[in-house]
């Protein structure tokens, strides 16, 4: 017997992962599914329900099954399908564009007419962007426009949040609304929000110091915290009120304490982008005289006079899988819509994955798929489907962008490791597995790929719904373990570790890249 202990990488006391070799394994890997079994034994899973499948990649033969066809809630790991289309349809070298153009006469630097800002779906806008469009417009000679700013989000519909996402998430960042003119307030990308910064004031009873990036009026701060002296509680809930920019915060905060950072959406994106390019266009010089108007689509004939180019879809990917963000994911889907169908919407968008979901040998009437991302607990993927895509891309051209894209256990580069980077440290799948992680409130999976001890490819994955237990992923990662210490002469069997304790408080059943600032 062999053991490797988890307590250095993962700071656990006396854990550790026992393996062992059974006598008289073959070549059909005799021990595989008692050692898979014996994992998906575990307490944790009582009275839940798994489906779980292993491949061998490079022949496809089924290794492992653990009913392949059953219809779980996959989380995140729908993106596995929503990304893999993404490249697909619109190719690893699409580019979203924003652009500036006017209409109108030019009177020397007045402009006598309207400005618009048009938007494609890019999610990566940051304020600096906006910026160099305002730059880009100051140096075309204009100064003064007046006519009205307009913000033409047109390429997508204004259906801003996905079927059945919790009401409750509302504020959250990881359920911000989708537009195709949005801002990011950071090279995370997290689009569709603001970062509300919460630090102590210099004595108790002062007002609590708070900071907004990017700075923008688009939002209200209601700021009813209290500094209080120190030693005291750090406890304060930043939060956005349902249909409003108005962003309370309230609670206490101890002075020399950490106070907050809150990542928090914006309601109605498209006048949040409209908002900091005014803001922009201001600072370099030029005066919009004109009220700003939404959703306006940009009229015939109108002169380009400013342009931004996202980066790639490939690079793209990065951001997108390894910190599972949802609203590239939403982006992507009614782009699809746009690229197939001319419909920037979710609809027409989940045809296009279905339609390549199906050429691709998915079994689509096996699937229900509702969003781009997972968010929605309507979404239902059975293993075997996932397993036979990840099977599937692995012939297709952009397949190694794609893979690139996937976290790899145990790496401790966010954008590398990504929801992996601390998982699975100090086991055969460290830096060597590589997955697509998903987490709901009594939903959890990990699918993707992992060479074995013989030098293998393999296909794994693993869909765990209906338990009760704050995390099943240290199972996930047992099963991975399992099958990265195997080989053609017999199967290790790797313990499942326990768990550190979650609370609700803390975030339980979020991916970790979704608890704010990164947990994983």
């Amino acid at each position: 017997m062999r053991h490797w202990t988890w307590a250095a990488a993962l700071g656990l006391a006396a854990a550790t992962l026992s393996w062992s070799a059974p006598a008289g394994a073959d070549a059909d890997r005799t021990g595989l599914p008692e050692a898979i079994d014996t994992v998906l034994g575990d307490a944790r899973m009582a009275g839940g329900a798994a489906s779980v499948v292993v491949a061998d990649a490079d022949s496809g033969d089924v290794l492992y099954a653990h009913q392949p066809d059953l219809r779980l809630m996959p989380a995140s790991n729908t993106k596995l399908a929503t990304s893999a289309a993404a490249m697909e349809i619109l190719g690893p070298g699409h580019r979203f564009t924003t652009d500036v153009l006017a209409d109108g006469r030019r009177h020397g630097s007045v402009l006598d007419g309207n400005l618009y800002l048009r938007g494609t779906g890019d999610p990566t806008l940051l304020a600096a962007d906006f910026d160099r469009l305002a730059a880009g417009v100051a140096a075309s000679g204009v100064k003064k426009v007046s006519g009205r700013l307009v913000a033409d989000d047109t390429r997508f519909d204004s259906v801003r949040l996905g079927r059945s996402w919790a009401a409750d998430d509302e504020s959250s960042y990881y359920e911000a609304q989708i537009s195709a003119l949005s801002v990011a307030p950071d090279t995370d990308y997290d689009t569709g929000t603001v970062i509300v910064q919460v630090a102590p004031g210099a004595r108790a009873g002062d007002e609590p110091v708070v900071t907004v990036m990017p700075r923008t009026g688009y939002v209200k701060l209601d700021v009813r915290a209290t500094t209080v002296a120190a030693g005291g509680a750090n406890a304060l809930t930043v939060e956005r009120r349902h249909g409003t920019n108005t962003i309370d915060i309230t609670g206490t905060v101890p002075v020399g304490g950490s106070g907050a950072k809150e990542w928090v959406t914006v309601w109605e994106p498209t006048g949040y982008a409209a908002a900091v390019f005014r803001d922009a266009l201001a600072a370099h010089g030029v005066q919009v005289t004109g009220a700003t108007r939404l959703g306006r689509a940009v009229p015939a004939g109108a002169r380009p006079l400013a342009a931004h180019d996202s980066m790639t879809l490939s690079d793209l990917l990065v951001p997108f899988m390894k910190l599972s963000n949802n609203m590239h994911a939403e982006v992507l889907t009614k782009a699809m819509g746009y690229e197939t169908a001319g419909k920037g919407t979710w609809d027409a968008g989940l045809a296009a994955i279905a339609g390549y979901l199906k050429g691709v040998g998915v079994e689509t009437d096996a699937i229900r798929q509702v969003d781009g991302s997972g968010l929605s607990r309507m979404d239902n993927f059975p293993a075997g489907q996932l397993a036979d895509l990840l099977l599937a891309v692995r012939a297709e051209p952009w397949y190694a962008d794609w893979y690139r894209s996937l976290p790899v256990a145990c790496d401790p580069d966010r954008f590398v490791g990504g929801t992996l980077r601390s998982r699975m440290c100090g086991t055969p799948a460290a830096l060597n597995a590589r997955g697509k992680t998903g987490s709901l409130t009594g939903a959890s999976a990990l699918s993707g790929y992992v060479t074995d001890a013989g030098g293998r490819e393999l296909v794994y994955s693993v869909v765990l719904n209906n338990f009760l237990v704050d995390s099943v992923k240290p199972l996930e990662d047992a099963v991975v373990v399992t099958l990265a210490g195997s080989d053609a002469g017999g199967t290790e069997t790797a313990t499942p570790r326990k768990a550190a304790v979650v609370t609700r408080d803390e975030g339980s059943g979020l991916e970790c890249s979704w608890r704010k600032p990164v947990q994983c």
